[in-house]
């Protein structure tokens, strides 16, 4: 036993080096849709409490009634009617096309004209030369030309044919002075004649009985002869001088036809009778309307442009004879034009018409009343012709508390409204003005700032 004790002590065990553990993955966590319920229901109680407590209306246990407010502001009421027509110039002048005078036969013209079929092109109207659109031209300026090339042709020809005819004439001058010497020299040669035939009849009662005979036929024939010469004598003058007087009046004629061609060559260059703006006016070319430009035939007597004076322009409308009861002489109005919406142009009214007119788009017992309105400021985009419409200022108030017309109540001949206080909605009497289709001015009754309602509150009356 003691052997046994007394031996040396065994080695300690080693420990074992850790193994690894292997941890299994969490399982997934399950949503609870019951939770996101009660958010959105908390939420929603939160919510509905905080409205609560706003409302006074909540507070005493009442009804909950909304009412559309709008509060007392300071403005400018005017009241105004629209009228509309179109712009015109008070102050124009209409060019037209010169009326080219004329014979259109071309009688007694010599020179080409009988070779022209009816002369017609004499009387074209083409432009060589027209001002640009909208330049600023003054009193005699050259504002268009037409070609005067066949003018100058027609009055070369009747040049030609004055001198022509006076030649003529002198000519038959001459000629009635050798006729007449001619014709006098005939009579006296058949006074001779019958002289000699008187004498030989003297010789009768020698001769024989035929030849009696004869010289008495011989003397008659003789005296009938001379007397018919001294008869034909007049009327070889007044062929003459008929002839004469054909020739004269026809060079008259000439004469007449080369002043009118010697006008019609001034007449082919147009010049502005005022100073003004040019306006171009509208014809039809290839079927289509568009503005009279370098190159165009017109017809004589046609307008093709316009001078206007830019100061004098002026608004032509039409106003509804309901509105027109409301318009004075010397109203403010504003233009404005369909074409150029930037642009608001004062004017005032200095017309109103004595006479109404119907419409064919409105009933025939509605009638309108036409109007004129002069611009009083300038703008270089303002030509006649041009649609627009003005606002005539019928009357207003300016710095004033102004009001929605849906706040202001009347009852018993008395306005009012309804003003929010914190013990709730407060009746209060007014004193209305000036009113427009949207608002009224408000003299007395609120303050500005004041809230007010647009319509009557519950239980209100």
């Amino acid at each position: 036993m003691s052997s046994l004790t007394s031996s040396a002590p065994l080695p300690a065990p080693q420990p074992e080096a850790p193994r690894p553990s292997i941890v299994p993955a969490p399982a997934p966590e399950k949503r609870h849709p019951t939770r996101w319920l009660a958010a959105i229901v908390l939420l929603l109680l939160v919510g509905g409490l905080a409205w609560w407590k706003l409302q006074p209306a909540a507070k005493t246990g009442g009804p909950i009634v909304t009412v559309p407010t709008v509060p007392v502001v300071f403005g400018e009421i005017r009241r105004s009617v629209r009228v509309t027509g179109t712009v015109a110039a008070r102050n124009f002048a209409s060019l037209l096309a010169p009326r080219v005078l004329g014979s259109r036969s071309n009688v007694n013209r010599g020179g080409m004209g009988g070779m022209l079929a009816g002369g017609g092109s004499d009387f074209n109207l083409i432009l060589i030369h027209l001002v640009k659109a909208g330049a600023h031209v003054k009193k005699d300026d050259t504002v268009a030309q037409f070609d005067p090339t066949n003018q100058l042709l027609r009055l070369d020809d009747y040049k030609d044919a004055v001198i022509q005819t006076d030649n003529s004439i002198r000519k038959l001058i001459a000629n009635l002075a050798a006729n007449k010497e001619a014709h006098d020299q005939t009579v006296r040669a058949a006074k001779a004649t019958w002289d000699q035939s008187a004498l030989d009849l003297r010789k009768a009662p020698v001769q024989s009985t035929i030849d009696a005979e004869n010289a008495k036929l011989t003397a008659e024939q003789a005296q009938a002869s001379y007397k018919q010469l001294v008869y034909e004598d007049s009327l070889v003058v007044e062929s003459q001088a008929a002839s004469i007087r054909v020739s004269e009046l026809t060079k008259q004629q000439m004469a007449i036809e080369l002043q009118r061609a010697e006008g019609n060559v001034k007449r082919m260059e147009i010049h502005s009778p005022m100073d003004g703006v040019a306006v171009m006016a509208s014809i039809i070319r290839n079927g289509e309307w568009g503005q009279v430009r370098e190159g165009d035939q017109v017809n004589a007597g046609q307008p093709f442009l316009t001078i206007v004076d830019p100061s004098s322009m002026v608004l032509d409308a039409s106003v509804n004879q309901v509105d027109a009861e409301n318009l004075r002489i010397g109203m403010k109005a504003t233009v404005h034009l369909d074409a150029y919406p930037d642009i608001a142009l004062p004017a005032v009214l200095e017309g109103i018409g004595a006479m109404s007119k119907t419409s064919t788009f409105r009933a025939s017992y509605v009638s309108l009343i036409p109007v004129r309105f002069k611009i009083e400021q300038t703008d270089p985009r303002v030509i006649p012709d041009l649609t627009a419409s003005a606002d005539v200022v019928l009357g207003g108030e300016p710095n004033t508390l102004v009001l929605p017309r849906a706040a202001v109540f009347e009852e018993n001949g008395g306005s009012f409204v309804y003003v929010q206080t914190p013990e709730g909605w407060v009746k209060k009497q007014v004193e209305p003005g000036a009113r427009n289709y949207m608002q009224v001015a408000i003299r007395s009754g609120v303050e500005k700032g004041d809230i007010v309602a647009l319509e009557r509150p519950a239980g209100k009356s």
